[in-house]
Formats: C-alpha cells, structure tokens, sequence
C-alpha cells in the first residue's frame, strides 16, 4: 500500500498493511538535545506532519498552504522589553507577554500569556472582518499551478490547509476575543457569536471553493483546543447550540467537494463532548492526550467504529524509560491493532526530557507491533 491508500483505510475501519508511521513534532529544545546526543541536523530537520525528519522514517502527508488567517494581519510590534519578557502585539491584534529565557528554534519553554484581544464587541468585530476578505489573492501560493501539478498523482494524503491553518470555530472565538471574554458571551450576548461564527462558515467555504474544486483533497482539520486537564471549556449544551450547525453545514460542504475525512484536533479530556463530535459527522479525533485520561481504549471500546482516534501514548512515558515506554506501548497500541481505526502517536509535540535514545526506541517498538500484527 502507498501513503495516501494506507491512510484512507485505517481512518475507514478497512485492512491495512500497517498503520501510518506518524508523529506531530518536538519542542525547539528538544531539537537542540537531540543534535547533543548523536543527530546531524539533516536527519532531524523538517516538518514532522510532513514526515520530513529523516531519522525518523515517517509517512508522508502534504498540506495545501492557504492564508487564511487576516490578510493583511494587524500591525506587528514589540510593546515593551525587558531582560525576561517581551509584550508584543501579533498579527491577530492580540497583545501577548512571552518569556524569552529558554527559547530555541521559535519554541518558548512557556507559553504566552494573553493580555489583550481586538473583539470585545459588534463594533471592533465589523473592524476586524475586514481583514477577511476570502477572495484576497495573497490567500493562495504564488505558485499554485505547480502545487497542483505535483498534487495530481500522488501517493500520499493531502490535507485542505496546514495544521492550524485555518483553526476551527471555537478556535477562531478564541483568537478573537480571548477564553475569559468568549467563555462569557455566549450567555451574555449570544447574538454577536452567532454572528461571527456565521461569518467565518461563509469566509471558510468562499476562501476554499478554488482549492476544493481545482484539486483533489483528501481530508480537513477542525483544530480546536477547547478542552482542558479537567474536561471541556464549553458545555455540551453550547456546543449543540453554536457549534453543532456549523459543523454540519461546513462538513456537508467538504464531503460535497470530495473530501473523505474530517478530523478534529483538540488538547485536553473532550470525553463528554465525544457524542456531539460524532453527531457533527467528525470521524476522527486526536491527539487524546494521557495527562487528561484521554485512553485510546477505552474511548474505543465506548464508541466503537463510530470514532477513528490517533494519538493517545503518553509524552511523560517517554521521558521515564524503557520499562514506561513498553508498558504504555503493550496497554494501548496493543488493544487498538486490535480494535482498528487507529494511527498510534505520542500524545503531543515531544517536550526536551525525552531523550533520543527513548524516542528511538519507542519508535522501534512501534515498528516491530506494525509487522507483526499487520
């Protein structure tokens, strides 16, 4: 089997000859550590959703890479500087502080904190989706005839835009007007967030319509983030009432274009919201983070074939050892060969306490189940 029908077959419950060697990537300081302890930066450069790291013998995927974030994006500027910090506002019109001791390869050892964001109200909304103009040129590659060209027999899957690239609809909220603000408007003026939601459904559908029609793709990521250690950021009761409709209205667009699979990435336990996410027509979730109980297995044995899931090995096993990392590997990719519909990954991008000897033999164990199993 080639990438793209190997893909297509484990999402869909079919026979594989394996499952799809993937990985999401590393932090910038655990690229450092690994050139410390044996790689060359040619072996260890590169897009992990790509499957570039040469080291790493990874599946290939491509991604169609759409702007569709603001266009032109709001005035970038460093606000205030000190030894530690930095505060700066972003292409989103966001004000951020970031630390700026450990920082390797644009990865902080922190993340940022949040000070500001442009959408408080329907005013500086109508401000803001003027930098959303779908039909903007700049929103496709200059090279957009060689991208298809490339793209029209290839053995590999092809995703709608980058990981990230176009986010999601909880996640577009968020970068608008910020966690605390949007985890209030729902209730207090659920009017402006019907609204906006609205708006980025039709932007996201006039914004893709070339893309969708000139090339041939094979799946789309709804990234979310709306889910924390504890369970979601959002009720079930929110979610049917906001989410839910977009979701299928944009998904009976996407599979009216040809698309065949519909992912959804969220950090966190998003368990109570599972029933919803399949309701909505998603049919596979991922990353299934361990620190949140998000287990591969028992999300499997609840909803069956209902659900394709990828991810679920716990980053933390690696960092503690061979005995941690057989455990994890025999407990959860074991069981899911089993089960079907699985793409095992580490639950995350790979933090700097993992060292490369770990990672390495995680991935040899990986391997050795594909070969034997499949």
């Amino acid at each position: 089997m080639n990438d793209r029908e190997r893909f297509l077959a484990t999402v869909g419950f079919r026979k594989a000859d394996r499952y799809p060697y993937w990985e999401l990537g590393i932090w910038g300081q655990t690229y450092d550590r690994w050139l410390l302890e044996g790689l060359s930066e040619d072996e260890l450069r590169g897009d992990w959703f790509r499957g570039e790291p040469k080291f790493a013998r990874l599946d290939k995927r491509d991604f169609i890479p759409l702007n569709l974030g603001p266009v032109p994006g709001f005035e970038e500027k460093v606000i205030s500087e000190d030894a530690r910090y930095v505060v700066f506002r972003d292409k989103w019109g966001r004000v951020r502080r970031g630390l700026k001791e450990g920082e390797a390869h644009g990865t902080r050892a922190s993340m940022d904190t949040y000070i500001d964001f442009f959408v408080k109200d329907r005013e500086s909304f109508r401000v803001f989706k003027k930098h959303f103009d779908p039909y903007d040129p700049r929103r496709y590659p200059k090279n957009w005839e060689e991208l298809k060209r490339k793209w029209m027999n290839r053995d590999y899957p092809l995703y709608l835009t980058e990981n990230c690239g176009f986010g999601g609809l909880y996640w577009n909220l968020r970068n608008m007007m910020g966690t605390v603000r949007l985890s209030t408007a729902f209730y207090k003026t659920p009017g402006l967030i019907h609204e906006i939601l609205d708006f980025m459904v039709d932007f996201f559908t006039k914004a893709t319509e070339k893309a969708l029609r000139e090339v041939e793709v094979d799946a789309f990521i709804f990234n979310e983030d709306f889910a924390y250690k504890g369970g979601p950021m959002i009720s079930p009761k929110i979610f049917r009432e906001f989410l839910l409709p977009r979701y299928e209205e944009m998904i009976k667009y996407l599979r009216d274009h040809g698309v065949k699979v519909v992912e959804l990435d969220s950090d966190g336990n998003t368990e109570p919201l599972i029933p919803l996410i399949i309701e909505a027509g998603i049919d596979a979730h991922w990353p299934l983070e361990a620190a949140s109980n998000m287990n591969p297995v028992t999300i499997r044995r609840k909803y069956g074939e209902e659900l394709a899931l990828y991810g679920g090995i716990d980053k933390r096993a690696l960092a503690a050892g061979r005995k941690a990392i057989e455990r994890e590997v025999s407990e959860k990719i074991l069981p899911m060969v089993e089960l079907g519909g699985y793409i095992p990954t580490v639950d995350h991008t790979i933090p700097p306490d993992v060292p490369l000897k770990n990672f390495l033999y995680y991935l040899e164990l990986k391997r050795k189940i594909a070969e034997k199993y499949l």
